[in-house]
């Protein structure tokens, strides 16, 4: 059996519904909890769309990570055996993705973490496997990507973000967006849930991180969600606010340029994969 959990904040009712309802049939679910962070409950109709919703008014907003603990506590004491962490903005363009990615971790008991293929709406595929960044991998981006910078930030990019890699096979990243995490329970036991000093940004580098030190971490491209991704912290100052004290944070905790677990990670991942 499988839990889910999507953390909301004044999100519109009807593109959550309709993002529900894309997934929310599978016989795999048991629980699927909503955990919405908005200061008013004009969600919790959402209870409507689904006896497997469990809809949680969450108003004191502790952040992303902190939010999804709630519920994945309650998987790991029911106890269910997979969590899937899941961002209010996705989308499954068909039915059995969940069942094939939950018989691909039966499949691969050393497998702690599995995304499928991102695709944006138009259908092109988001780099949302990563290695594990360094300061400038993502300083760098953010604030140098002008003339004359540019052509080194996208050469970095291109390296971080594993786009010469062509998306199409099965391959084991330190890092996976927190956008679509199929996690096994297992493994947060070993390794921890989300370290909530991150409020937003980074908590899925964080954990992605520490499960790929004990468990593989895959990416599965044979089966693909829709994600209508933005990126806030371009747009708006509270969010970038959030984004560069996650990135103090993580650097903090991790080491800033002098971090042998991350050269050693990527080493690995270059070394098997840096070819393809």
């Amino acid at each position: 059996m499988l839990n889910i959990s999507i953390v909301t904040y004044q999100n519109n009712y009807d593109i959550i519904k309709n993002n529900i309802n894309s997934f929310i049939k599978s016989s795999l679910i048991k629980k699927l909890f909503i955990i919405d962070n908005s200061p008013k409950d004009y969600l919790k109709k959402i209870k409507n769309v689904s006896a497997k919703i469990d809809y949680i008014f969450n108003p004191s907003n502790p952040g992303y990570g902190a939010s999804h603990n709630i519920a994945i506590r309650q998987s790991v004491i029911n106890p269910i055996k997979y969590h899937l962490v899941l961002n209010p903005d996705i989308y499954f363009f068909k039915e059995g993705v969940l069942e094939e990615l939950y018989d691909f971790m039966e499949r691969n008991q050393d497998a702690g973490l599995v995304m499928p293929q991102v695709l944006y709406p138009n259908g092109s595929i988001q780099h949302l496997c990563k290695l594990l960044p360094s300061p400038l991998d993502l300083f760098g981006r953010r604030f140098l990507n002008f003339a004359p910078f540019k052509k080194w930030t996208e050469k970095r990019k291109k390296i971080y973000e594993l786009r010469f890699v062509r998306y199409d096979k099965i391959m084991e990243p330190p890092y996976l967006s927190g956008c679509f995490m199929f996690l096994r329970i297992a493994a947060l036991k070993k390794v921890g849930i989300f370290d909530e000093r991150f409020f937003m940004y980074l908590e899925d580098t964080d954990l992605s991180r520490r499960i790929h030190k004990e468990y593989k971490t895959f990416f599965y491209p044979e089966v693909a969600i829709c994600h209508d991704y933005f990126k806030g912290s371009y747009k708006d100052f509270k969010l970038l606010k959030y984004h560069l004290q996650s990135v103090i944070k993580y650097f903090n905790k991790w080491g800033w340029f002098f971090d042998e677990e991350r050269k050693k990670m990527n080493a690995e991942f270059m070394q098997k994969f840096g070819n393809a």
